[in-house]
């Protein structure tokens, strides 16, 4: 129904930036929330950032003013902008469509992506 890939990710030293991206295919009508959450070795997947197709957000405390989440809606597409890395932000990160209006007028939710790498060094 829906499929998303990501890219962006890799590894990059402390302070640095890294642009992540998202794009949702399939028999889309609307996507009402997209996401990015992480999950770190040895650890629950967290949220990082969320939008909703009005361009409202929500973030983690611990990105708060480092990462920028920002969508295109035209092209079904989510970024992240993460700027200040720091090591702790190493994890695979996981982006999400929640809220799903589908072609067929059907409602879906739930869809994650394969997962990217960032790996930040200290």
């Amino acid at each position: 129904q829906v499929q998303l890939v990501e890219s962006g990710g890799g590894l990059v030293q402390a302070g640095g930036s890294l642009r992540l991206s998202c794009t949702a295919s399939g028999s889309i009508f609307e996507i009402n929330v997209m996401g990015w959450y992480r999950q770190a070795p040895g650890k629950q997947r967290e949220l990082v950032a969320l939008i909703t197709s009005g361009d409202s957000t929500n973030y983690a405390d611990s990105v708060k003013g480092r990462f920028t989440i920002f969508r295109d809606n035209a092209k079904n597409t989510v970024y992240l902008q993460m700027n200040s890395l720091k090591p702790e932000d190493t994890a695979v990160y996981y982006c999400n469509a929640d809220q799903v209006l589908l072609t067929s007028r059907a409602r879906v939710s739930g869809f994650w992506g394969q997962g990217t790498q960032v790996t930040v060094s200290s």
